[in-house]
C-alpha cells in the first residue's frame, strides 16, 4: 500500500518546495491533485519540458515518488464542445503521466447534476474514445463520485465502474464526501464493502453530515450548490473506526492491483495550511498505525 500526501494545499510553495516538504513530513509518496504548472483544473495540462524535468529531480533529490495524478475535466460535458476538449486534455495528461512513470490516474465526472441522463450518455462517449488509450498505456483510472455531479452516490458510482469489466477502471472511495454518498446515513462498512475488489484508492481527510438540521447554513435558502469539508480526521463526523476496522478485514492494504500495483490512501486535507505542520504528520501515523500496525 501507497500512502501519498495530496499536495493542493501546498501547490503554491513551488514545485521544488512543494516534494521537500512531503519529503520532510515523512511521506514517499505525492498525489498530484491539479496543478497551474501541471496539470491544472478544467485545462489542457501544462507541464512543460522545464516543469517535468524540475519535478523529476525534487523527487530524485528527496526519495519522493509520484503515487498518482488527479485531473478534473468536463469529459461528461453537457455541452459537446467542451467534452471533446477534456477528451484531449485527458490523451495529454496520460502522455505526461506516462512520461512520469506515473501508472495511477484518479478524476471526478464533472457533469452537470441537473442534467444527469445527458451527463451520464457523454461520460460513456468519452470513455468510448480513452479507454483503449488508457488500456494500451497502462493506466490505472480511478473514479470517484463527487459532491455536485451527475453522479454523488456511492453504489451508483461503483456500478458504474464496474460496468466497463477491465481491470484499467478502479474505484476511489473519497472519505470527506461520505455523507453525499449515502443521502446522509455515513454507513461507511456497507459502502466499503459494496465495491469490493474494485476499491484502490481512498482518500483521507474528515467532514460534517451536510444534512443535519442547520449543521450548515446557507442563504439564500436552497441555492444550487453543494458544501463538503476535507478536514483533519476527528474534526467532523465520518466514523473513522469503522473505515479503518473494514478495511483491516478487506485486507485492503495487502492487495495488488493487476494494473498500477499497490492501493492507494492518500491524505487529503484542504482549507488550513496553517495546520499542515502537524496535521500531515498526525495522519500519516494515523494511517500506518491502523492500516499497516506500525
Amino acid at each position: 500500500m501507497k500512502i501519498a500526501f495530496d499536495v493542493d494545499v501546498i501547490r503554491d510553495l513551488g514545485i521544488t518546495r512543494m516534494v521537500q516538504q512531503v519529503a520532510e513530513w515523512g511521506y514517499q509518496y505525492i498525489e498530484q491533485s491539479p496543478h497551474p504548472q501541471i496539470n491544472p483544473f478544467y485545462k489542457h495540462p501544462r507541464a512543460s519540458h522545464e516543469t517535468i524535468a524540475e519535478y523529476k529531480q525534487a523527487l530524485r533529490d528527496n526519495g519522493v515518488e509520484i503515487s498518482s495524478f488527479i485531473c478534473v475535466y468536463r469529459w461528461s460535458g453537457p455541452d459537446e464542445q467542451r467534452r471533446q476538449a477534456a477528451v484531449k486534455n485527458w490523451k495529454r495528461l496520460i502522455e505526461v503521466a506516462v512520461e512520469m512513470g506515473v501508472q495511477v490516474i484518479n478524476t471526478e465526472f464533472s457533469g452537470d447534476p441537473n442534467q444527469p441522463e445527458i451527463c451520464e450518455e457523454m461520460f460513456y462517449r468519452s470513455m468510448d474514445e480513452l479507454l483503449p488509450v488508457i488500456e494500451r498505456e497502462g493506466i490505472r483510472l480511478e473514479i470517484q463520485a463527487h459532491p455536485w455531479d451527475f453522479c454523488e452516490e456511492h453504489n451508483e458510482t461503483v456500478d458504474i465502474v464496474k460496468s466497463f469489466r477491465s481491470e484499467n477502471v478502479k474505484y476511489v472511495y473519497s472519505v470527506p464526501h461520505t455523507f453525499f454518498y449515502d443521502k446522509g446515513k455515513g454507513e461507511v462498512e456497507k459502502m466499503l464493502r459494496y465495491a469490493g475488489n474494485d476499491l484502490s484508492h481512498v482518500l483521507i481527510a474528515d467532514t460534517r453530515n451536510h444534512t443535519r438540521h442547520c449543521r450548515y447554513i446557507v442563504n439564500p435558502p436552497g441555492v444550487d450548490a453543494a458544501v463538503h469539508q476535507h478536514v483533519g480526521v476527528g474534526e467532523g463526523d465520518v466514523d473513522f473506526d469503522a473505515l479503518f476496522r473494514t478495511l483491516r478485514e478487506m485486507n485492503f492494504a495487502e492487495q495488488t492491483f493487476k494494473v498500477g500495483g499497490p492501493p492507494i490512501v492518500a491524505a487529503s486535507l484542504f482549507g488550513y495550511p496553517e495546520k499542515m505542520k502537524y496535521q500531515a504528520v498526525e495522519t500519516r501515523e494515523l494511517i500506518e498505525r491502523e492500516l499497516l500496525r506500525r
